[in-house]
């Protein structure tokens, strides 16, 4: 089977699944990318290799910049009974192109491991890791979970780090394409910032849609009812 670009055997199928990294020999120290997803790669190219429609892709924001989310959960390979230690990976796109990968472990998956079994493993494949002289603080998770970098991988273009949430506790990855992440980071601020600007406008523009149908509603029924009432 050449699903990574070598042949591989039934037990580097599982090393690969074990690890949910790339095979070691043929890309070690590679930053670039997360298995067979190249860091820079447009929209369509990692929705066909997820086996997914690029139409799936969920818009976050429109303005100043298009960023959009694809969300992969990958498969076991083959007849292998092991599952995928990545229960979802989360692809984001600016203008199109990939800038961040967030590989989501399954907690079944890395029940028990150590700080020191996750950096080995990914070692195999990004080298060895940055030494960190105290865990870094990485920005809270989505729902508000303190997250911290254990480990960090790196160099000019790319960056790959181990991060650790309190819910949980879980292990993710993240991998960000360094010349890109910045303007990335900016829009998605600016855009946040442009939507709570244009909040009481909505809202109240959403409220006066709903009046308006509610009334529709009502009209519509009186049409419908007053002919055929009888006191």
């Amino acid at each position: 089977m050449t699903k990574f670009g070598i042949t591989m055997s039934g037990s580097a199928r599982t090393a690969i699944l074990v690890f949910g990294m790339m095979s070691a020999v043929a890309s070690a120290a590679d930053l670039s990318r997360y298995r067979e997803f190249q860091l820079g790669s447009n929209l369509a190219v990692v929705a066909k290799q997820t086996g997914a429609s690029p139409s799936l892709a969920e818009a976050l924001h429109h303005r100043p910049a298009l960023i959009q989310e694809l969300k992969w959960r990958p498969q076991t390979l083959g007849w292998s009974p092991i599952t995928d230690p990545a229960q979802e990976v989360v692809f984001t796109f600016c203008h199109g192109e990939l800038f961040r990968i967030v590989v989501n472990y399954d907690r079944r998956q890395t029940e028990g491991l150590t700080t020191a079994d996750m950096v080995e493993a990914l070692s195999t494949a990004y080298g060895t890791a940055a030494t960190l002289s105290a865990p870094d603080k990485a920005l809270r998770g989505r729902y508000g979970d303190e997250e911290e970098v254990l480990a960090r991988w790196q160099d000019p273009l790319y960056r790959f780090d181990l991060i650790s949430s309190s819910y949980g506790p879980t292990f993710k990855l993240v991998g960000v394409l360094r010349t890109l992440e910045e303007t990335a980071q900016t829009a998605i601020l600016e855009a946040k910032r442009l939507d709570d600007q244009e909040a009481p406008q909505r809202d109240a523009a959403r409220i006066a849609s709903e009046k308006d149908a509610a009334r529709a509603k009502l009209e519509k029924a009186r049409l419908v009812n007053k002919p055929k009432f009888r006191p």
